[in-house]
């Protein structure tokens, strides 16, 4: 029988992990620059606005490209060089985005940007290698938590810049950042040999390969498809519900409210210690038990602010904290193909929260806020349900793998997940 490689436990220090986190916080920024910017970008280049909201719609399928097709590449190229050079293309498409006179080369601009700030979806598996078994949790809750907090912050810190250098500022702004961890990344990373060899074609079906063969990866994809769909759902339709009567909020003030959201980050932080100490599993089903407790509270918070805050932070807590179980469960099942397991995990992150907000917009038309709440509680029973049954027979995986499915470079599993 093959033995997986292991990372030597100790090699992720304290700054280290936090320098992770930071840099996987500024990646996924550049998926937000332009949300809170579409009209002043319309408006100067003499674009329509319906045609300005395609910038976003570009980011995204560039990422989910990059996801795809880069994310794998961390199990076969030493990371070291790897995410340094996905920052520098990233600061290059940055500064393209900055000097672009057009809007057709802007859309293109963004959508280079988007395939190559996949920083931060390698850094996770690189911090699941280099963490010791018994604090993983802890450190990819940490990265996880800066993923978050690069995704509430980035519109806030956009609209600042733009409002005092113009909307190519931040984009200018970002591209020295990125230059600056790449230098600091490439000096802090240790030396790292591949994970696996594998030819490039089977090195990206070997992603699918894994899910269609096991059965706890399929069960956790579906929980986090599942999470994604409810966190997308709710927030799209809280625009919808403080835009109108009888809150009437301006954007800035609909803005602000996602701050609660940083109770999720903090959540993040604390989860990770339950993964490690074994309580994953109970964890987890407690989250979405709390998620369900989340839109009954919505459900009576219509008219009360105080009440839609409370749903904020409840919603946020409880799904941010079952992606980390969720995610570190998954580092858990393979040494070898950490960053494979995370491209599935990302694409079905990316199409829960795409049927999310398809979901928000079409069900807000038909029943309003009562209608959403009622998707997200029936999103939230189906999700107790799939942690209820998957308990009993998908997370008791095969214990090693064989020197042939080794070779081949097709993760195994190497442990039960807790």
């Amino acid at each position: 029988m093959a033995t997986a490689r292991r990372a030597p436990p100790g090699r992720l220090s304290r700054r280290l992990t936090f320098l992770f986190a930071a840099t996987a916080g500024a990646a996924v920024g550049n998926l937000y620059w332009t949300q809170p910017l579409l009209g002043l970008i319309a408006g100067d280049l003499r674009s329509a606005t319906a045609t300005a909201g395609w910038l976003v719609t570009a980011t995204q399928i560039g990422y989910a490209v990059g996801v795809l097709l880069l994310v794998p590449l961390g199990d076969v190229l030493d990371r070291r060089r790897f995410v340094p050079l996905m920052l520098t293309f990233s600061a290059a498409a940055l500064l393209l985005c900055a000097w672009a006179p057009s809007i057709g080369m802007l859309l293109a601009a963004l959508g280079v940007l988007g395939l190559t700030t996949i920083s931060g979806q390698v850094l996770t598996p690189l911090a699941g290698d280099l963490a010791g078994d018994d604090h993983r949790g802890r450190v990819v809750g940490v990265v996880g938590s800066g993923t978050l907090t690069g995704i509430l912050a980035s519109r806030t810190i956009s609209g600042l810049v733009a409002d005092v250098a113009g909307w190519r500022a931040i984009f200018v702004v970002a591209a020295v950042v990125a230059i600056l961890l790449a230098v600091l990344l490439h000096r802090a990373i240790p030396p790292l040999p591949p994970r696996t060899r594998l030819a490039y074609p089977r090195l990206v079906a070997s992603v699918g390969a894994v899910v269609a063969r096991e059965r706890a990866v399929r069960w956790t994809l579906v929980l986090a498809a599942t999470g994604f769909a409810t966190f997308s759902l709710f927030w799209t339709a809280l625009t919808f519900l403080l835009s109108g009567p009888p809150f009437g909020y301006p954007a800035p003030v609909i803005g602000l409210f996602g701050l609660a959201g940083l109770a999720g980050v903090l959540a993040g932080l604390r989860g990770g210690r339950l993964h490690d100490r074994g309580w994953s599993l109970p964890a987890a089903g407690a989250a979405w038990a709390l998620a369900l407790a989340a839109f009954a509270v919505a459900a009576v918070a219509g008219r009360s602010v105080v009440l839609v805050v409370v749903a904020v932070v409840m919603v946020d807590v409880a799904l941010q904290t079952q992606a980390l179980f969720n995610r570190a469960r998954l580092f858990a099942l393979s040494d070898d193909a950490r960053s494979r397991l995370n491209t599935a995990l990302a694409a079905s992150n990316f199409v829960g929260a795409a049927a999310g907000s398809a979901a928000a917009t079409t069900l807000w038309a038909i029943g309003g806020w009562t209608a959403i709440t009622i998707a997200g509680a029936a999103l939230c029973c189906f999700a107790l349900t799939v942690w209820a049954l998957g308990r009993r027979g998908p997370l008791v995986v095969r214990p090693a793998v064989d020197a042939g499915r080794q070779s081949s470079g097709e993760p195994g599993l190497t442990r039960p997940v807790s």
